[in-house]
C-alpha cells in the first residue's frame, strides 16, 4: 500500500526529534505504537468478522441448494422402482422363454438349438 523505505523513516524520525524534543519523544513513540497496535487489532477483528459472515453466507447457499435437490430417500425410492421394473421385465422374458417348446429347433434368436444345450450339458457332466 505505502512504500516507505529506510530514508523516509529516518527523515520522519529526525523531524519528530526536532518538533517533539528528545525528552517527550520516547513517550510519544510509545503512545503512537499503542495506537498503531490497537488499529491493527481492530482491522484484523473486522477482517475476521467479514470472513465469518462470508463463510456463513456460503453455508446458507449450500444448504439451500441441497434442500432444493432431491433427498436421498427420493433417490432410493426411484432406484428401487426402476429396479423392480427391470426385475418384472426380466421375469416376464424368462417366463415367455420357458413356455416355448424345447424341441422346436432353432428359435432364431441366435442362441442355437436345444441340441447344442445337450452338448454343453454332456460336457459339463463328464468333468
Amino acid at each position: 500500500m505505502f512504500d516507505v523505505g529506510f530514508f523516509e523513516l529516518l527523515l520522519i524520525a529526525v523531524v519528530a526529534l526536532l518538533v517533539i524534543g528528545p525528552e517527550r519523544l520516547p513517550k510519544v513513540a510509545r503512545t503512537a505504537g499503542l495506537w498503531i497496535g490497537r488499529g491493527r487489532k481492530m482491522l484484523s477483528s473486522v477482517k475476521a468478522d467479514i470472513e465469518k459472515e462470508l463463510k456463513a453466507e456460503e453455508l446458507k447457499r449450500i444448504l439451500e441448494e441441497q434442500a432444493g435437490s432431491a433427498s436421498v430417500h427420493e433417490i432410493l425410492d426411484d432406484t428401487r422402482s426402476a429396479l423392480n421394473d427391470i426385475k418384472q421385465e426380466t421375469e416376464s422374458v424368462v417366463k415367455a422363454a420357458s413356455e416355448k417348446p424345447a424341441g422346436s429347433g432353432s428359435s432364431g434368436d441366435g442362441w442355437g438349438s436345444s441340441d447344442n444345450s445337450k452338448t454343453v450339458t454332456e460336457k459339463t457332466d463328464s468333468k
